[in-house]
């Protein structure tokens, strides 16, 4: 073969290679879109029919009151702090957090053993000051007797009294300080000075105890209340004795509770006043626990469906309306606060829709 013609055969295939991959190309391209599909002419869909037994509902709004839910804390009203007035060595401790305890139960014990000295040794100054007070009153007796006779003089008369008065005042102040030892050995036995509940102890036996320095944290749970900051707007609504709803998430209760405080002072940063709600006890409450007050917020027009005319598409919910004798599918948005067998709806549907639902 010539070599002209071997030239003209790869110029051939130069140009039909790359014809036929762009001709290939442009096939893969028109069958992906859709060119030898069957095509179907646009239009409207045919309306759904009327649904068979089924029962038509009149949507009805109705008035009713808001709540706004504020977020809040439990708290107990009374709460104390156990601690020492002496510097002194713990011996016994006798509860634990978690426990109950009375008033005048003795919860702490310290080394009192030179308290204990000090008060037999005031007893006994006391014990002595006793018998020279007798001694003395019997000496003033018996020279008022003499004077009286004109046995004794006025000078024996008077010194007997100055004896017996100095030796009175001298008992008294021996008493004083018989109490105040008494007093001082008394603060080495902690007692608790409410009924309640011990929340923590801070200490364990064998550790010193500082003066002012806490040990141990009381709590009465039948004074447990609901603190919230409540902004301003809501908060100048309420009254002091007012009823009002409070959420308890945790043990799944609601309950009524009195405002027993309203603040009055705005904190500047928020703007809010603090509100404190007085509660009927409830055994599984514990302070910190989380709560929320219900407080009036005016009223608002509500929606409801029963709940057997809302169905479910994925996440979306549809209801059938009935427009011109037939059935529509509409979307609506429905309110996570239900009624027992209805659902609230926000959007989607006005006084007057007719609800279609299946018996």
């Amino acid at each position: 073969m010539s070599t002209p013609q071997v030239q003209k055969e790869n110029t051939a295939k130069k140009i039909i290679i790359p014809l036929l991959a762009l001709i290939i190309l442009l096939v893969m391209v028109a069958w992906l879109a859709g060119a030898f599909n069957k095509k179907v002419s646009p239009g409207f869909e045919a309306p759904s029919p009327t649904l068979v037994n089924s029962i038509s509902y009149v949507v009805k709004s109705s008035t009713e009151a808001i709540f706004e839910g504020v977020a809040a804390s439990i708290t107990a009203k009374q709460t104390t702090i156990i601690s020492s007035r002496l510097l002194a060595r713990i011996d016994k401790i006798n509860v634990r957090a978690g426990d109950i305890v009375k008033r005048g139960d003795v919860l702490i014990t310290l080394e009192n053993n030179d308290l204990s000295s000090r008060v037999i040794e005031a007893q006994e100054q006391v014990n002595a000051m006793i018998a020279r007070y007798t001694e003395a009153h019997q000496n003033f007796q018996r020279a008022k007797e003499l004077f009286n006779k004109k046995i004794a003089s006025q000078f024996d008369l008077d010194k007997s009294k100055a004896d017996y008065q100095s030796i009175k005042a001298e008992l008294t102040a021996a008493k004083q300080s018989l109490a105040q030892a008494q007093t001082t050995l008394s603060y080495a036995t902690l007692r608790a000075p409410i009924n309640g509940k011990v929340v923590d102890r801070f200490a364990e036996p064998g550790n010193t105890a500082q003066a002012g320095e806490k040990l141990l944290s009381l709590y009465n749970p039948l004074s447990l209340r609901v603190e919230a900051q409540v902004r301003e707007q809501l908060a100048l609504t309420l009254t002091q004795g007012q009823s009002i709803k409070v959420e308890l998430p945790t043990i799944k209760q609601n309950i009524v509770g009195l405002v027993e405080e309203i603040v009055p002072a705005a904190n500047t940063g928020s703007r809010s006043f603090l509100i404190k709600v007085s509660l009927p006890y409830q055994e599984n409450l514990l302070p910190g626990m989380y709560a929320r007050l219900l407080i009036p917020a005016g009223q608002a027009q509500k929606l409801y469906l029963p709940k057997n005319s809302v169905f479910h598409v994925g996440q979306l919910n549809f209801v059938h309306v009935l427009i011109d004798g037939q059935s529509q599918k509409r979307f609506v948005r429905i309110d996570t606060k239900v009624k027992p067998g209805f659902i609230s709806i926000i959007s989607g549907l006005v006084d007057g829709d007719i609800i279609v639902t299946t018996d």
